[in-house]
Order: structure tokens, then C-alpha cells, then sequence
């Protein structure tokens, strides 16, 4: 009996059990403060008292993640050789602890980069290309540091509770023969009892009734970092682990409204007197679409330019005083600039699909290209436009199976894909994503020159150095950006992204294409800037949208103020081509609403952030889950800001609007009622839609000569 008493008695277990706990909470408040200290380009003018609310609200999620660990040792409680087997509690202890500190380092980088706890873009990138995800972290991170940092941690955690363990030990008997007597079992179980007791209530995080702590509980300031320091990198890893590996439409927006009622208010937010709904009982927004004859344009063909990383907060055009953009700002010379555009989401597929298939980034599909769902023919611009007998070319820097791109666009219509297996002697050749902007800008002029043989055309061009680990040429042929901090190489890239942008310009501006064609450059999403422009934080959504094209300016001026998001650009082309069309956008012509209408956008970050919002003029709606709405007025510009409005009389109204337009697009989606009639098994699909498609008129094609 003595070689299991002795040290790991029930008062010695009991003090071994306190002991770990506190070293755990003080872990987690360092690696709590080590995200803040990393990340302090975010502090602002948060007061300090914001972030003291902060570690306290960490500190009950940190109890929580505590708890859990513990359970092994409260349970050891009702044994006498489970609570001598301390070789074994340590080991467990300092595993937790390890993996603790991996994630917390990983956390730093994580943050910085997408403003988000670890979530599921954790998993996301892990079942993507193994070779291509550990060449962007070798690459783009500092991995021998922080796996030093790890090693040097976790090995100082497990001399740290070997030191617990010693000093916690039960006193050996003062006489070497001594009897070593162990708590009884009725005491066991009482002591079990009591903290069976505690530690409910410590996993819980609360005392009212009702739910345990949610992370929304976390969200008691006006800081938006403030407010996720209260989080625990731990918790929000399983989270969204456990949302991940369950079924996507478990994720998916519950609905809150009747049917009927969330129908009838998205076809008035996305009907227009431009529109006739046809279908109402297949389909919920379907209708045909005929834009007035005096929006057509000139044009015959369409080149989109989703631009990686183009982020509204520093495009000269829209306010910055970097200079980090004085190609695209000369080009708003040449256009018409939607200054309050943003993306649908915060990551490139999501820019893809809102752009090209104009469908929404939905809650639980946020990976929309990569699920079953995903293989529906969607009413985008491949299917639109391969109907007039468009021929068509997506030109890329990368690899076409990431994000499923070539399965995606195959399916809905693309046809010829040039990516960085394509290039002869490109520029740059970066081990990770492929190709530099200037040598997809270069392929993308020698693909759009051969498409022009009689036929007109659409092309997706989309870039990709501005990406960490940036696929940049040496010597650089613009200067570094510096006095950033750690956006230095963000912003250097997208200054070298704009510059291959104006060469791409500068070349195809004398080609006999160019006056028939529609340009459209668009942000694929923004990135995280030092200011906060509410919960939502705008400045990841805000994107410039340019159209450029014969006449534009004249027609409708070179600058427009409504809100409008990626879902929006299918529409506004083809009110550009001109003739009606039978689609179902999740958006609408944002050039031929009423003067009156303010516009609308519904954004949702990347992963297993269920958080909505609606943007409708100069306000935002946010709504979180499973907390209250809360209305915001924004600004965006050289000085961007937030302010929460208290009460608002319409609130209760753009409510059900951001309910109604969730809960019928992701109805639809999964009844397959979001595209063509043919995705929906009707024979009758393309003879009635053809007819529709093909009433364009087409502008009269000079002679090159």
C-alpha cells in the first residue's frame, strides 16, 4: 500500500488538482496576452479598461477549457492507485499544455491575418493540397521560431508541474514501519461530490438558467478585439471542429420566419420594375429581366479582373494616402467606381462564386464550391452568357484544383482554363501558388487576343500575388512599402499587384477588342486593417468595383454611392449587354435601380463565424448567433468609423429583411431551385430559356481594319 499512498494522499491529490489548475489559467492568460501583444497594431484608442473585461471574460472560458482537462485527476479522486499514478497525470497535464501552446502560436499569425480565432479555416486548408498548404506556411511564416517557441514552452510547462507535483506530495509517515492510511471511500465520494459540483458550475462559465457560455458571451465591449482576447483558442478550435465534421446542413441558417412571408419580402428586396417573376411556385426569385434600352453599352465582350486582396481601405480612389494604388486610380479616370461595394465573404472562393454565380456566402456553405451543393448549375455568368454564345477563357496564376476551381467553373460552363502548369518561362515561378500577376496579366492579353476570331467573349482573370507567402519578382519593380508594420508586405504586394494590373491595361488599350469590351475589376475580398468599422469589421468587406467602357461615363458618371456586393456584378453586365434575360441572381442591376434606393449587401465572413450582417445605405445590421441584433452607421474613407445606434425604428424591418434573404437562398439552394430549369430536372429547361437569352442586341462589330 505505501508505494501507492505515499505523496498522493486525498488532501496531496486535492492540491496537486488546485495547483494545475492554476498554472493553466495563468497559461492561457499569457497566451491571451501574447495575441494581444502580438497583434497591438489593433489596440487603437480601446481604453484599457476594455481590455481588463476582456481577460475577464477569458477567464471563464479558460475555466471552462480547464475543467475539461482536469477530468481525469477529479476522477482519480475516487481511487487510491488512480491518485497515485501521478506520472501519468503529469504526462496528461503537460500534453494539454503543449497542445495549448501550439495553438496559441499558431493564434498570433492566424489572427493577424484574418481577425478571427482559430475556426474552421483550421480544417479547411488542412484537407486542401498537403504540398501546397506546408509550402504557404514554410514560406509565409516563421516556422523554425515558433516550433523553438513550442519545444522551449511546452519542455518549461513540464518542469513546472513536476515542481507541483513535488511540492503538493503528502508528507512521508515520521516512522519508516508507519502504516500509510488513505481517505476513506465515503470521504472520496463526498470530496467527489463537491467537485462534481464545482466544476459544473465552472464549466458552465455561468449561473443563470438556461444555455452554458456561449461564445457571444465573450462580446461585452465596444472593441471588437477586445472582445475576441475574451475568447479561448482551445474552445473556439472545437467549436468549429465539431460544426466542420457534422453535416454542413446542420450549419445552415434555421429558418425564423413562415415561408411565404420570407419569400415575399426577398423578391421585394431583389425585384425591381425591371424584373417579372416567373416560376413563384419552382423557384423563389427567378424572373426575367429586361434593363432599360438607354443602360446598354457599345460592348460585345466582358473581361472580369477579380483582384486577391484588393481591399477597399488602401485604394487611393476610394481615400487612402499610401499610394499604394496610382495604377487602379488612374483607371477610375477611365470608369465608373462603386465606392460602398464589398465582398460576400472574407476569403477568394467565396469572391468566386458571389462574382461569377452570383450566389450569396450562405451560413453552413461557406465552402460552397467544394460540396454536393456546389454541383448545382447556378443562374451565373458562365450559363448567361454561354447561352448568347459567348466563348469564354479563366486564366490564373495557380493550381485550377484548389477550392475545386476547375470541377466548379467546369460545371457551370467555363471551357478553357489556363493555369500555372500553362506557363513558359514565367517571371516568377513561386513554390507555393505558381505564377507572379505580370505573367498571368501577359497569358491573359495573348488568350484575350486569340479569343477575338468573330465570336464575343468573357474571360476571368484572376490574381494572386498579393497572397502570403506573395509571389513577387526580385528586384521589385515598385518600391517597398514601409511605416506599416506588419501590413508592410501585404501592402508591398498589393502595390505590385496594382502595377501589373496598369501594365495589363497599358498593353491591351490598342488592341481592336478593347473599345467592344466591358472591363470589370473587382476586390476577391479585403484584408485586416489597425481600425475597427463595427463587430463586423467592414474594412475585410469593403472592395473597389470599377466598370470601364465605352461610353460609361458619360451614361452614368464616374462615381455611385449604393451599397452593393459581389452578388450584384452578374446583373449590372447584363444590363451593360443589354436585351431580356431569364436568371436568379441573388442580386440586381445596381445601374438601373431607383434613384431613390439605397442599396443592399449581406456579408458573412469566412468559417465557422455564423455571424450575418446587412448593409443598406449607410448602416449595418449585425446579428451574431444567438445574440441581439445591433445596428451600426458607418464610414468608410481616409478615416473610417462606427457608431452604434441605439434605437432605430426601421431595425425591426432590415431584420426580417437579413432573416428573409438568408432563409430563401439557403432553402433554395438545397432544393436545387437557385439556377437554370434544367438543374431542376425539367425537360423543358433550355428551349425555355434560350429564347430568353439570345434577345440581346448585339452591338455591330467594326472591321479591325
Amino acid at each position: 500500500m505505501r508505494s501507492f499512498s505515499r505523496g498522493s494522499g486525498l488532501a496531496a491529490h486535492l492540491r496537486f488538482i488546485l495547483a494545475s489548475a492554476v498554472a493553466l489559467l495563468a497559461l492561457f492568460a499569457l497566451l491571451r496576452l501574447g495575441l494581444l501583444l502580438f497583434n497591438r497594431e489593433l489596440i487603437g484608442s480601446t481604453p484599457l479598461a476594455s481590455f481588463v473585461e476582456a481577460f475577464g471574460n477569458g477567464l471563464r472560458f479558460d475555466l471552462r477549457v480547464t475543467v475539461y482537462i482536469l477530468v481525469p485527476l477529479l476522477l482519480a479522486v475516487l481511487s487510491p492507485r488512480a491518485m497515485a499514478a501521478r506520472r501519468l497525470q503529469q504526462l496528461w497535464l503537460g500534453t494539454c499544455a503543449s497542445v495549448a501552446i501550439l495553438l496559441g502560436l499558431i493564434e498570433l499569425n492566424f489572427y493577424r491575418e484574418f481577425h478571427q480565432r482559430l475556426n474552421s479555416l483550421v480544417f479547411q486548408y488542412l484537407q486542401e493540397d498537403p504540398a501546397t498548404v506546408l509550402s504557404m506556411l514554410w514560406h509565409g511564416f516563421p516556422v523554425l521560431r515558433l516550433l523553438a517557441a513550442w519545444l522551449a514552452a511546452s519542455a518549461a510547462l513540464f518542469a513546472l508541474l513536476g515542481w507541483l507535483e513535488r511540492r503538493t506530495r503528502a508528507a512521508p509517515p515520521r516512522l519508516a514501519n508507519a502504516p500509510a492510511r488513505g481517505a476513506s471511500w465515503p470521504a472520496r465520494f463526498a470530496v467527489f461530490g463537491v467537485l462534481l459540483v464545482v466544476s459544473v458550475v465552472a464549466a458552465r462559465g455561468t449561473l443563470r438558467q438556461g444555455p452554458p457560455l456561449r461564445w457571444g458571451d465573450a462580446f461585452t465591449t465596444a472593441s471588437t478585439f477586445a472582445n475576441h482576447l475574451g475568447q479561448n483558442a482551445t474552445l473556439s478550435l472545437y467549436d468549429a471542429a465539431r460544426n466542420r465534421f457534422s453535416s454542413h446542413r446542420d450549419n445552415s441558417w434555421k429558418a425564423t420566419l413562415p415561408v411565404a412571408d420570407a419569400q415575399a419580402i426577398a423578391r421585394e428586396l431583389l425585384l425591381t420594375a425591371n424584373d417579372r417573376l416567373v416560376d413563384a411556385e419552382l423557384a423563389p426569385v427567378r424572373r426575367d429581366f429586361l434593363p432599360p434600352a438607354d443602360g446598354q453599352l457599345a460592348v460585345r465582350n466582358v473581361v472580369v479582373i477579380l483582384m486577391e486582396s484588393f481591399a477597399g481601405r488602401y485604394v487611393g480612389a476610394l481615400g487612402s494616402a499610401d499610394g499604394i494604388t496610382p495604377n487602379f486610380d488612374r483607371l477610375v479616370g477611365e470608369g465608373l467606381l462603386f465606392e460602398r461595394f464589398f465582398a460576400n465573404g472574407t476569403h477568394t472562393h467565396q469572391g468566386m462564386f458571389a462574382s461569377m454565380a452570383c450566389f450569396p456566402n450562405l451560413p453552413g456553405f461557406e465552402y460552397l464550391m467544394q460540396t454536393p451543393e456546389g454541383g448545382h448549375r447556378f443562374s451565373g455568368l458562365p450559363q448567361l452568357l454561354g447561352a448568347r454564345a459567348f466563348d469564354n477563357v479563366y486564366v490564373y496564376n495557380g493550381d485550377f484544383a484548389w477550392d475545386n476551381q476547375a470541377g466548379f467553373f467546369g460545371n457551370q460552363g467555363m471551357k478553357r482554363f489556363v493555369g500555372r502548369n500553362d506557363y513558359v518561362n514565367p517571371v516568377v515561378s513561386d513554390p507555393t501558388w505558381g505564377v507572379s500577376d505580370q505573367d498571368m496579366f501577359a497569358r491573359a492579353a495573348d488568350e484575350l487576343g486569340k479569343l477575338d476570331n468573330g465570336a464575343p467573349f468573357y474571360a476571368l482573370l484572376q490574381t494572386l500575388s498579393n497572397h502570403t507567402p506573395y509571389a513577387l519578382p526580385d528586384p521589385l519593380p515598385v518600391a517597398a512599402v514601409q511605416g506599416h508594420g506588419a501590413l508592410d508586405a501585404h501592402l508591398t504586394a498589393m502595390r505590385y499587384a496594382d502595377w501589373a494590373l496598369g501594365q495589363f491595361f497599358e498593353r491591351v488599350r490598342h488592341e481592336p477588342w478593347f473599345k467592344q469590351t466591358l472591363f470589370v475589376v473587382v476586390g476577391d475580398h479585403g484584408f485586416g486593417a489597425p481600425e475597427e468599422v463595427t463587430e463586423m469589421d467592414l474594412l475585410r468587406f469593403h472592395v473597389p468595383l470599377l466598370l470601364i467602357a465605352p461610353g460609361i461615363t458619360e451614361r452614368f458618371g464616374s462615381r455611385r454611392e449604393v451599397v452593393g456586393t459581389q452578388v450584384d456584378v452578374v446583373p449590372t453586365i447584363m444590363g451593360r449587354l443589354g436585351g431580356e434575360v431569364r436568371h436568379q441572381c441573388w442580386g440586381r442591376d445596381l445601374l438601373s435601380l431607383a434613384a431613390d434606393d439605397p442599396g443592399f449587401g449581406i456579408v458573412k465572413p469566412s468559417g465557422s463565424d455564423q455571424t450575418v450582417a446587412l448593409i443598406r445605405g449607410d448602416r449595418v445590421l449585425v446579428q451574431p448567433k444567438e445574440q441581439p441584433a445591433r445596428l451600426y452607421r458607418y464610414r468608410l474613407g481616409r478615416a473610417p468609423a462606427g457608431e452604434r445606434i441605439a434605437a432605430a425604428e426601421d431595425q425591426p424591418q432590415l431584420l426580417r429583411q437579413l432573416h428573409a434573404y438568408l432563409q430563401t437562398a439557403t432553402a433554395s439552394l438545397l432544393a436545387n431551385t437557385s439556377g437554370d430549369r434544367s438543374g431542376e430536372g425539367e425537360s423543358d429547361a433550355v428551349t425555355a430559356e434560350v429564347p430568353l437569352a439570345v434577345k440581346a442586341v448585339t452591338p455591330a462589330r467594326p472591321d479591325k481594319g
